[in-house]
């Protein structure tokens, strides 16, 4: 074990006991807890994945095997879903049956399934652990881990809106990439490219399904426009909101006017029209530089990346996306504790997360920052990136946390809710209707379908 490892599972297990640097309070009777010892019995310590979480087990595997001395014979068994509600399902399902073999000790998650399943009272509370090291991890990163008063969700990562850029394409048409700063230079660089291009490259692109929604509305110009589905109260505003109809009164004009590629994201179309140089731009989370890499890898050196544009007189920059991972509350769970482990150092270890880093970039392999402050002032976190032509992508993701919008506000009904406004998003990109009809048409089948909700 290294010397940072040991220190990083002190401080941990210390946490755990109740002896958190928030004055050392006595842990609640969820929190997960120690066997005498330290030593974890052999097993699976199952994980319900979605996206790609193989490329964690590159991590978590190796973890394992240099801590022989508190979790021999214990694997990780990764369980691939679909997606988070897929995940939630299964482990409700499998909860509900008194299916514990089956039943995931950790399931990666985000806010709106976290919130049910902690209402249904299946999470592990990590309130004393989190709260002693929220001041050790870039602001916000616990946004999404609340329910009732309590910590509920380790995170990943904590990722913020970016502007993508084609640097030839913008030389080529006279563009300075500062002027893309603000969304009015956004929009008025599409209306140059569009003209001097004889419509031949287009400012950004836009999915015709509901990736339309999740990547340009909620989380992307929905919350740097300050607008909100839900009231205090758990109310239904998202028609009458100001932000909601700045938002989405500025992506009609970017589609109205023709400076969005209609096609579907992660499909081999989109990668040949980035290729053939027909799109200029994504406003997307830093997410998209894994795809960049691993489809555009030919590009090398063409693409930039900056902080999203701001509405000046709104003046925040892109909300983060924050990736959660949560422990289960199985009777007789056993790897709860191991897990806020292996998860505390995946954030504080420098020299185990910097040796994995390396590994992703050369197998062209997702990876994100890590969210520990004092990780991030190491130079490896600054280091330039060919692909990007000798900028630090690592660097340009930090940059972009700063001066970050709130995200929406989340309840246990925005499942629902994102079912009953993406169809009529999808009908304004289709050219069926205007933007302002989609608006007004979501808003009444909120108001119709979803009457109260829990804005815990």
């Amino acid at each position: 074990m290294s010397r940072r490892t040991l220190l990083g599972s002190s401080l941990l297990l210390g946490a755990s006991a109740g002896l958190s640097a928030c004055g050392g309070s006595k842990p609640s009777p969820d929190s997960p807890s120690t066997p005498d010892g330290g030593v974890f019995p052999p097993g699976k310590m199952i994980m319900y994945g979605y996206g790609q979480p193989q490329w964690l087990l590159e991590y978590y595997n190796p973890w394992l095997e240099r801590h022989q001395d508190i979790a021999k014979g214990v694997t990780i068994d990764m369980v691939q879903n679909e997606g988070e509600a897929q995940a939630r399902q299964k482990l409700i399902q499998a909860m509900s049956a008194q299916d514990y073999a089956s039943a995931a000790d950790v399931i990666q998650t985000s806010r709106v399934s976290l919130l049910d399943m902690a209402k249904n009272d299946i999470l592990v509370d990590f309130t004393d652990y989190l709260s002693g090291i929220e001041d050790k991890l870039v602001p916000g990163a616990l946004s999404d881990s609340a329910y009732d008063g309590k910590l509920y969700g380790l995170p990943d990562s904590v990722r913020p809106q970016l502007l993508f850029y084609n640097q030839d394409i913008l030389d080529t048409y006279g563009i300075d990439a500062e002027s893309l700063s603000t969304m009015d230079g956004y929009l008025e660089a599409g209306r140059k490219l569009k003209t001097d291009s004889k419509g031949a490259v287009q400012l950004s692109q836009i999915d015709p399904t509901t990736l339309a929604w999740r990547y340009w509305g909620r989380r992307g110009l929905l919350p740097q426009a300050g607008a909100q589905i839900w009231g205090d109260d758990g109310s239904v505003v998202f028609g009458d909101s100001e932000g909601t109809r700045k938002a989405l009164g500025y992506l009609g004009t970017l589609q109205s006017e023709g400076h969005l590629f209609v096609t579907k994201m992660f499909q081999a179309p989109l990668y040949d029209a980035i290729k053939a140089g027909k799109i200029a731009t994504f406003y997307i989370g830093a997410f998209f530089d894994e795809f960049l890499r691993g489809n555009v890898a030919d590009m090398a050196g063409k693409w930039r990346a900056q902080p999203a544009p701001v509405f000046e007189d709104v003046g925040t920059a892109g909300a983060p996306v924050i990736g959660l991972f949560c422990a289960v509350k199985k009777p007789e769970g056993q790897y709860s504790a191991l897990w806020q482990q292996l998860w505390n150092d995946f954030q504080f270890d420098a020299e185990a997360r910097q040796t994995w880093t390396t590994k992703m970039v050369e197998e062209n392999a997702p990876y994100a920052n890590p969210i520990a402050l004092d990780l991030l002032k190491d130079p490896f976190w600054k280091e330039p990136s060919d692909f990007y032509g000798g900028q630090s992508f690592r660097e340009t993701e930090a940059l972009g946390l700063q001066n970050s919008s709130a995200n929406l506000r989340v309840t246990k009904d925005d499942a629902e809710a994102d079912a009953l406004i993406s169809p009529e998003l999808e009908k304004f990109i289709a050219g069926d209707q205007s933007i302002d009809d989609a608006i007004k048409n979501a808003h009444e089948a909120l108001k119709s379908r979803i009457s109260t909700t829990d804005p815990k």
